[in-house]
């Protein structure tokens, strides 16, 4: 009796040891497989900046579709220009422009590569808020009647503000955040793709990038430029 007791204390022992000998790998696998989900989860530095890039294209359209009104000389509602300036102002100025100015101009310029282009972005940068200014500034005070001399300076700003940010983003695009990730080390790069998200939703509350892009969308349908489908040659 004794024996078959200690013998089934032993077999007992040994499942336990066994059993956890084939838990420990799966706990471990799933700790990788939500650590996997987490990095996937991650916005790289030139993800995160290109994704905003495609908010300010939007914006351009807008700024597109003004123009268009102001040639036809068709009334339109001021206040969708000046709340889109708005958004140039608060989203790509003050905080996308503020994060190359503070973040990627400097280590360029440390690391001695592109500062030529970089001087000119930041030049641009200046340019831009002189603009966004005249245009929210005139957007807002527009009405149905045209007066020359402002609808002339509106559609100025309008066309420097297209003519400079297409070349610019572009070439932020494809020359400035690809060159990014090789003047700083692995964990700078990844470490800068959760500020830029941690600053992001500090100014703009959580998920402030989706929120942005639904404003920029709200403007859009307003003007009924909203449906992509319609810019589809026919």
């Amino acid at each position: 009796m004794l024996e078959n007791s200690s013998t089934r204390r032993s077999f007992l022992r040994q499942t336990s040891i066994a059993g956890a000998g084939l838990l420990a790998p799966l706990a471990l696998a799933q700790q990788k497989a939500e650590e996997k989900e987490k990095d996937d989860d991650k916005i790289s530095p030139a993800e995160d900046l290109m994704r905003e890039h495609g908010v300010l294209n939007r914006i351009l359209l807008i700024y597109d579709h003004h123009l268009h009104l102001l040639g036809e000389k068709r009334p339109f509602d001021g206040s969708i220009l000046a709340s889109a300036a708005d958004i140039v102002r608060h989203f790509v100025e003050e905080y996308h422009e503020k994060l190359e100015e503070d973040f990627l101009f400097p280590r360029f310029r440390k690391a001695g590569k592109h500062v030529p282009l970089v001087e000119t972005l930041q030049t641009q940068h200046k340019a831009g808020r002189d603009l966004t200014a005249k245009i929210r500034e005139l957007g807002a005070t527009a009405t149905l009647k045209y007066i020359s001399s402002d609808t002339d300076k509106l559609g100025d700003a309008l066309r420097s503000f297209l003519r400079m940010y297409r070349p610019h983003e572009a070439r932020e695009d494809t020359v400035l955040f690809p060159a990014f990730r090789s003047i700083i080390s692995p964990h700078e790069y990844d470490a800068l793709g959760e500020d830029f998200e941690k600053k992001e939703d500090e100014l703009f509350g959580d998920e402030g990038f989706f929120k942005v892009v639904d404003q920029v969308a709200a403007l859009e349908k307003k003007l009924g430029i909203y449906d992509l489908a319609q810019f589809t040659p026919k």
